[in-house]
């Protein structure tokens, strides 16, 4: 649907008049409060009034000091924090008509008509219960003469918009609830830190973790850490499952495998809808197989902690979104839920939602779990498909023979992710016939001969490894064709999956241009994106800015708590990413950054005043510390000095500086939830596509491709992963800044600047369009952006 320009949008969005109330209900979750300041900064920014509703619904059945407006300042300091500032508190006032006509009193005592609502399935369901209730209940209220009928005429019409937090990811319609990905966060930081005392003592572990009803967490979990085996409730194990699991923690030890590790959700059970319990598991497994094992349940240290970058950016988009639904809504409307859909908002019924997070569980109920996992959405089909490839091997005799070797190398920097990435590719490449052979060093080691077959077992606990365990290198092929041809010769290798950044691209095309001179490279090629810097054309995202971006996060939270009872005091932070301003900018929007610096968004000394200046005012009225990224190549002049120089010297008065280079440490560390089922994912995806381009390319006992399709990149658009033939993606490309010329994230800096208590005017061309809940709704490709 066509956008309006921005200048007619606000105009007939204008939010001057007009009350909105924020609420949390039902369990917290990281990243609720994320939710709040971005619709508390929306609205303001709107011209609305904006309201807290402290502790949930009890706090709109009892009213008073519950219901409080909200300023600016009051949702300072609150990114960062875990649960909901606000308070959420269970209601049972609220499910009966007096509670709900109570609520309504309340509201039009202040005006309010429109509401966002941050839970789960319970909590909206009784949002949109009071809205169609809503006139029923002022008509009451007219006739008990608590408000007169001028008042219910004015606020006659309740509207709803939902914002699903829930870490258990529950809910159809959305591919991630906030608070989630913190879950998952929480989760893998455990099974790490187990995975290293398992290994000591050779023992077992069983791991509980949250999802009643819902084994997302489960599920995504054992496919981050590589787990040996994962019982959830929308797909119960076979009859005989206990037999089988003994023989599969049988064999990986017999394999030299010194641990286990069970992940089972609190909800799991059995093809009968019986409990299976963590106590259960453990001694199956100590009285089948004599090994010591131990049980671990997690428990709410899952709800707890710093919301995740994912999360922060996740609900701040949602909550500005929610405000311009709110604004858009007329009588008619239903209520809707805002949304998540690959990479893009989008608003759904909120009770199409409803209904089909309800079919889910009538699903299990009557054993038709195919169905349960269908309805749960293509992702969680994805996920579950992906990990039964991955962690369960086919007998020998099973396996096809398609009698072809492919290769996997990494080229460029390391990113986090990768090593999930070669993982997947050889697992999946072993499940499909294809001789796995990996590759050292890049196209240097290829080009010297540093290659090598690779085993089932050769890739074993490598998901949660750090860096590049193949090694890599910025390299590029054209000076070594000739050598590197000669070793596809000597390995008879028949297809490329390449993993890594912008040099892999460049690499890519070099090979693409070689195949004239020699016919070694006309075999399938592909391309996966892998680098902190998020800069390579034809996909939103790559392998490894997740963790980066949960890098950068957690350092500024450190760098701004260091200056805390102290002096007010800016930070001036250099993130890298070359010329691309993605670190710079998502990072800036889930620390709660001031300002951001990036060479996409020319700048110059006008524009840093105007922002020394904006910063002396909110110090001078508001907050005592201030946040200014700048990513390294932004300007060639004003550098990470020269800005520090500057509001050192124009802040005297009002606040001192800091300056730090955060360098490498955004390279390092273990990759991320995110980043870990990404690249599993988005490897298992493309070696898929290799097999079936050598099916097609097989003629007359040999592999022969050279067409521009045998040669693609894989990545991740808007809501679907799409193969890109690397041809097209040429004119999509700044080879001189290695960047892609359109960005999508840059749509996120007005937001930003919104949240910063900037004026500027606010792209929405990009904004969620109400559709309808389709049970695996696209039919273009899986949608693996998310977790």
């Amino acid at each position: 649907m066509a956008q309006p320009d921005n200048k007619k949008f606000f105009e007939n969005l204008s939010g001057a008049g007009k009350a909105i109330a924020v609420l949390t209900s039902g369990g917290d979750a990281q990243g609720m409060n994320a939710a709040v300041r971005a619709v508390v900064r929306m609205g303001i920014y709107v011209g609305a009034k904006v309201y807290f509703i402290h502790e949930g619904y009890q706090g709109m059945v009892d009213g008073g000091d519950n219901i409080q407006e909200a300023t600016w300042e009051s949702v300072s300091s609150m990114l960062q924090v875990g649960g909901t500032v606000i308070g959420s508190a269970r209601c049972k006032e609220f499910r009966t008509h007096e509670g709900r006509l109570q609520a309504a009193h309340n509201l039009v005592q202040h005006g309010i008509t429109n509401l966002c609502v941050i839970g789960g399935d319970g909590s909206l369901t009784g949002a949109n219960l009071f809205r169609e209730e809503w006139s029923g209940l002022l008509a009451e209220l007219v006739q008990q003469g608590l408000i007169s009928e001028e008042a219910a005429e004015q606020y006659s019409v309740l509207h709803i918009v939902g914002m699903v937090g829930s870490i258990d990811n529950d809910f159809c319609g959305t591919d991630m609830t906030i608070g989630t990905d913190s879950a998952l966060h929480r989760i893998i930081e455990v099974v790490d830190a187990i995975m290293t005392t398992a290994q000591s003592h050779q023992r077992t572990f069983v791991l509980e973790v949250m999802g009643r009803h819902c084994g997302y967490l489960a599920l995504v979990s054992a496919l981050a850490c590589g787990a040996d085996w994962v019982l959830i409730p929308e797909m119960p194990p076979e009859d005989g499952w206990e037999e089988k699991m003994c023989e599969k923690l049988s064999a990986n030890r017999a394999g030299m495998k010194r641990l286990n590790i069970i992940i089972v959700a609190e909800g799991a059970i059995d093809r009968n809808n019986k409990p299976i319990t963590t106590e259960h598991v453990k001694d199956l497994v100590v009285r089948s197989l004599g090994f010591d094992t131990r049980v671990t349940i997690l428990g709410h240290v899952q709800r707890g902690g710093t919301p995740s970058a994912f999360d922060r950016i996740l609900a701040s988009r949602m909550g500005g979104e929610a405000v311009l639904a709110l604004l858009e809504t007329t009588a008619n409307t239903a209520a809707c839920v805002v949304s998540l859909c690959g990479n893009q908002a989008v608003r759904l019924p909120l009770m199409e939602c409803v209904q089909m997070t309800q079919e889910v569980q009538k699903a299990m109920d009557e054993k038709r779990f195919e169905d349960a996992v269908k309805l749960r959405g293509r992702s969680f089909e994805n996920n579950l498909r992906t990990y039964k490839l991955l962690a369960h091997r086919k007998p020998e005799s099973d396996l096809p023979r398609s009698n072809f070797n492919v290769a996997v190398l990494n080229v460029g920097a390391p990113a986090a992710g990768m090593n999930a990435a070669v993982r997947s590719a050889v697992r999946v490449g072993i499940s499909e016939g294809h001789k796995m052979f990996a590759v050292n060093d890049g196209f240097e080691g290829f080009s010297k001969g540093q290659i090598k077959e690779f085993k089932w077992g050769d890739v074993g606990g490598w998901t949660g490894q750090g860096g590049s365990l193949l090694g890599t290198k910025r390299t590029l092929p054209a000076k070594h064709t000739e050598k590197i041809a000669e070793q596809i010769r000597k390995y008879n290798i028949n297809a490329l999956l390449v993993i890594g950044g912008f040099e892999a691209y460049l690499g890519i095309m070099e090979l693409l241009a070689a195949r004239e001179r020699c016919e070694e490279f006309c075999v399938p090629m592909i391309m996966v994106p892998a680098t902190v810097s998020n800069n390579v054309p034809g996909s939103d995202l790559s392998i490894g800015a997740d963790t980066a971006l949960n890098a950068i996060t957690d350092t500024c939270d450190r760098i701004k708590q260091s200056a805390s009872g102290t002096k007010r005091r800016v930070f001036i932070i250099e993130t890298m990413g070359g010329y691309c301003g993605y670190l710079a900018s998502v990072g800036g929007l889930a620390a709660g950054a001031d300002a951001v610096y990036i060479y996409e968004e020319p700048f110059d000394i006008r524009d840093l005043q105007a922002n020394v200046e904006h910063l002396t005012e909110k110090m001078k009225t508001s907050i005592q510390r201030g946040l200014v990224l700048r990513n390294e190549n932004s300007n060639v002049n004003y550098t990470t000095d020269f800005i520090y120089q500057l509001y050192s010297e124009e802040g005297k008065g009002v606040f001192d500086c800091r300056k730090n280079v955060l360098g490498h440490m955004q390279q390092g560390g273990a990759p991320s939830p995110f980043d870990r089922n990404f690249g599993t994912k988005i490897a298992a995806k493309a070696m898929q596509w290799i097999s079936k381009k050598l099916q097609e390319s097989y003629r007359q006992g040999r592999v022969f491709a050279n067409t521009d399709e045998s040669a693609c990149l894989l990545g991740m658009r808007r809501r679907a992963l799409v193969f890109q033939p690397v041809t097209q993606l040429k004119d999509q490309t700044d080879f001189i800044h290695r960047i892609p010329k359109e960005q999508w994230w840059l749509k996120l800096r007005p937001l930003m600047k919104i949240l910063a208590k900037y004026k500027t005017s606010y792209d929405v061309s990009d904004s969620g369009q109400l559709e309808h809940v389709v049970c695996n709704r696209t039919k273009e490709s899986d949608h693996t952006t998310t977790i």
